[in-house]
């Protein structure tokens, strides 16, 4: 894993609130047979496909939900009927409310929704986040571990405390061998630790370890920012 510090510069693009849209294509990476990762702007959405509906993990931007809607119905006709979220950050929570009145029930730890029910402020860009929707929030939560049934395969949501926030979690696929790890991993970047938002380095660094602790030689990464992944890179 590459030296930790705290590097923003290469990320202001992902946080900045007032980014132009217009030109984002939505790009989708085939991860196995039913499981996609979706790269726009901001961070990477995982989408797992059954025979009755479709799994996300993240949302990156609310302008850039249609666009997000349209590739996953390129993959299939079911409907959208969970969204996982890995943290608070409006790159990867932006689309919820737009996913939750198509129907998508909201998971994530239970400091995600705490941040995302009150005004937040990020120091270092001296941002002030307000209130998200209450409809935008995650309806299930949970404080350490969470397994739930996904098209036939149990995937497995883990908070890894203080990390990029402390609200992290890892979604992993056990039978699948896939692994989000929203942005606890930058791939080919320095991480971005929310000091604000309860990180740490060395929250960051267990988070990375817990990985490497699940993960195998063949095991497919989705960071939260950057291209498909594997082990041999996160440990690089």
């Amino acid at each position: 894993m590459k030296p930790l510090i705290l590097l923003v510069s290469c990320l202001l693009p992902t946080v900045i609130l007032s980014q132009n849209f217009d030109d984002v294509i939505i790009k989708t990476t085939k991860v196995t047979d039913h499981i996609y990762m979706l790269e726009g702007s901001g961070g990477n959405i995982g989408v797992s496909i059954g025979a009755d509906g479709a799994l996300m993990i993240d949302s990156q931007y609310a302008p850039l939900s249609d666009r997000i809607k349209n590739a996953i119905a390129e993959l299939t006709e079911q409907p959208i009927q969970m969204l996982v979220n890995t943290h608070w950050h409006g790159d990867h929570v932006g689309g919820n409310e737009n996913f939750a009145r198509l129907g998508a029930m909201i998971f994530a730890h239970d400091n995600v929704k705490e941040r995302m029910s009150k005004t937040q402020l990020m120091r270092f860009f001296t941002k002030e986040i307000p209130p998200a929707p209450e409809i935008a929030r995650p309806v299930v939560t949970f404080s350490d571990k969470m397994s739930i049934k996904c098209h036939g395969e149990y995937l497995l949501m883990i908070h890894v405390d203080s990390a990029h926030t402390d609200g992290d979690a890892l979604v992993y696929f056990p039978e699948s061998d896939v692994l989000h790890m929203g942005d606890t991993y930058f791939n080919g970047r320095y991480p971005f630790i929310d000091l604000s938002s309860g990180g740490s380095i060395d929250g960051v660094i267990a988070a990375a370890e817990k990985a490497i602790f699940l993960t195998g030689e063949n095991t497919k990464i989705i960071p939260g920012h950057g291209a498909l992944s594997n082990k041999e890179e996160l440990i690089q």
